[in-house]
């Protein structure tokens, strides 16, 4: 059975194309393009346009990709959100995690890597596009490592987890930015990432934060 698939994004031509390609893909089905929230609720009515995997542009008219990402974990919560975006801004991605996407895609990723993607959120449930670009001998290192942090580490990562600038974080624990570019690097080598998106997706991953926990001002 093929696996049912959604892209709600504004642009009709990268819409139009993304459904091309997702299609040539072979094991997948195009069941639902939308461009905008209200239209997608709309087509959502029935019962045979549910998509297992959804593609949701962070930048919507109407409803944005946050609001939309809420409704659905809403009303479809086994669905699997996975964010598009022009660029991996650290605020917009991890809004839409906090929203509940379990992965995000950038829109100029090769066609070969996001269908890999695709194979890992219908298989593993999660999509870090971080490990892309680690090499072989250090991820080998981490399954055989343990995660231990220390409740500095800890208190940092959920920081890092919300919408605060590295800044804003550093005056919320009393330390100085250099002293945050520390545990950021700690924690990004701990966690064998190399970008705060991927550091958010892998601390939800491993349940080592939760999405209830995440929104520290």
């Amino acid at each position: 059975m093929k696996t049912k698939l959604g892209i709600i994004d504004d642009h009709q031509l990268f819409l139009k194309s993304l459904g091309m390609l997702l299609q040539s893909f072979g094991d997948y089905e195009l069941v639902i393009e939308a461009v905008n929230g209200q239209d997608l609720q709309d087509k959502m009515k029935r019962p045979d346009q549910i998509p297992d995997i959804m593609l949701v542009d962070v930048n919507m008219p109407v409803m944005d990709g946050p609001e939309i990402v809420r409704w659905l974990k809403q009303q479809h919560p086994v669905m699997k959100l996975v964010a598009l975006s022009v660029n991996n801004t650290d605020k917009a991605v991890i809004e839409m995690i906090k929203a509940g996407c379990c992965a995000y895609v950038l829109k100029d990723t090769h066609p070969n890597d996001l269908k890999a993607a695709l194979i890992e959120i219908g298989e593993k449930g999660y999509y870090n596009g971080d490990f892309s670009n680690i090499n072989f001998r250090r991820l080998l290192q981490y399954e055989h490592d343990k995660i231990n942090l220390n409740d500095r580490e800890k208190l940092f990562l959920q920081y890092a987890c919300s919408d605060l600038t590295y800044k804003q974080i550093a005056e919320k624990m009393f330390l100085s930015e250099r002293t945050i570019d520390g545990y950021r690097e700690a924690l990004f080598e701990k966690l064998n990432v190399e970008s705060r998106v991927g550091m958010v997706l892998e601390a939800i991953k491993k349940e080592l934060v939760s999405i209830e926990s995440i929104n520290l001002k």
